[in-house]
């Protein structure tokens, strides 16, 4: 059996959530490195890419050192708080991103 976490990634809008989950990406090597890709993965839906904001909490999965590890990048805009608090419910521990 695998053993799997479900990590949150909370931080105030615009503090590099979504862009730490892009280098996670790039790090784990889970995508064709040969496919020319954006930025921001995770921000796929339309509105979210023109605001520069996500506005629906997405996951990617990587493994570990035999964990799988879902890393949910959740909203930072306080508009999407119930969001945020529908996805910690699911989360078994967040990783709380500062920017000073």
């Amino acid at each position: 059996m695998q053993s799997i976490r479900n990590i949150a990634i909370i931080a105030h809008v615009d503090h590099g959530k979504t862009t730490l989950v892009d280098k996670i990406i790039d790090q784990a090597h889970i995508l064709d490195e040969r496919k020319v890709r954006t930025e921001l993965l995770l921000d796929s839906n339309d509105l979210e890419r023109e605001r520069g904001i996500t506005i629906l909490s997405k996951n990617v999965s990587i493994i570990y050192k035999g964990v799988k590890i879902n890393i949910i990048d959740t909203p930072g805009h306080a508009d999407f708080g119930g969001e945020v608090e529908r996805v910690l419910n699911m989360a078994d521990g967040v990783l709380l991103l500062v920017d000073a």
